[in-house]
C-alpha cells in the first residue's frame, strides 16, 4: 500500500507528463485566431461594401 507522499508524487508525475490538455489548448488558440481573422475580414469588407452600396444608391 502506498503512503500519501508516494501517491502524491505519482499523481504529480502523471499530471506533468499528460499532454492531452496541451493539445486542447492549442486547438483553442487556433480556433480563436481563426475567429479573430474572420471578424476582422468581415468588419473591413463590410464597411467597404457599405460604402460601395451607398455610392451606387446615390448614383442610380
Amino acid at each position: 500500500m502506498m503512503n500519501a507522499l508516494t501517491y502524491l508524487a505519482v499523481r504529480l508525475h502523471n499530471f506533468k507528463h499528460d499532454r492531452r490538455g496541451v493539445t486542447a489548448l492549442e486547438y483553442g488558440l487556433i480556433a480563436s485566431l481563426v475567429a479573430i481573422a474572420i471578424v476582422s475580414a468581415i468588419t473591413t469588407f463590410g464597411s467597404k461594401l457599405s460604402t460601395e452600396f451607398s455610392y451606387i444608391s446615390v448614383e442610380v
